[in-house]
């Protein structure tokens, strides 16, 4: 992959697990942990489409909270766990390879940044409580298009902020809505098929699919 000057990253599910909330508190859970955190996931990302598509915005925080809600009675879990849960998604841990991978690409000087449904306040905070706020040049949060991914508005912030090209742009996401989203918009999306997923059907296909990010520095 040549030209490449601007690395862009999904942030929930690409750099951060959207699990590890939940996960740090499976004792309390118990063994349907896995399975509420998924649901509140997949019930997150479906209020995302469907306000775009019905043009009533609310941000990815009342989102969140939205989402578990319903997650918590699907499940039947504790209301008193409510604050827990989400305070934990405010600092959602890494996956174990992120941060040595985003220290690697930084000493190569590509510019790096975040492009994520995420508020501002939500993106500074999981970066800051990562030690990952020395990384990245930007955070470019929907909220200043507020639609959400995948809209193709979402995807040209970075190329109107950088004056380059949709293809001197390596987009990296697990979600493969969004490798479509930014691959249909021109990037060169890369999938990080972190769970040996099946490739949608959305008029993309990415050139390049790995692992996780550990491959990255070998590739660009």
């Amino acid at each position: 992959m040549k030209n490449i000057k601007a690395i862009i990253f999904d942030a929930y599910g690409t750099l951060f697990d959207v699990n590890s909330a939940a996960e740090k508190c499976k004792d309390k859970i118990g063994d349907k942990w896995e399975d509420f955190a998924n649901f509140w996931r997949t019930t997150q990302l479906e209020y995302t489409w469907l306000r775009s598509l019905m043009n009533r915005h609310k941000d990815f925080w009342q989102i969140t909270e939205d989402s578990l809600d319903k997650s918590m009675k699907a499940f039947n879990i504790d209301p008193t766990m409510r604050d827990e849960l989400l305070n934990l998604y405010k600092v959602l841990s890494p996956f174990k390879e992120v941060p040595e991978v985003l220290k690697t690409l930084k000493e190569k000087k590509f510019k790096l940044a975040i492009l994520s449904n995420g508020t501002p306040a939500l993106l500074n905070e999981l970066v800051n409580s990562n030690k990952l706020d020395n990384i990245f040049d930007d955070l470019f949060s929907i909220e200043q298009v507020e639609i959400y991914k995948p809209d193709s508005k979402v995807y040209d912030m970075p190329i109107q902020k950088y004056h380059i090209k949709k293809n001197e742009v390596a987009f990296l996401s697990a979600n493969t809505w969004d490798v479509s989203g930014g691959g249909n918009y021109g990037y060169n999306s890369i999938w990080v098929n972190r769970n040996n997923s099946i490739f949608d059907n959305l008029d993309y296909k990415p050139q390049i699919e790995i692992e996780n990010l550990s491959e990255l520095t070998s590739i660009i």
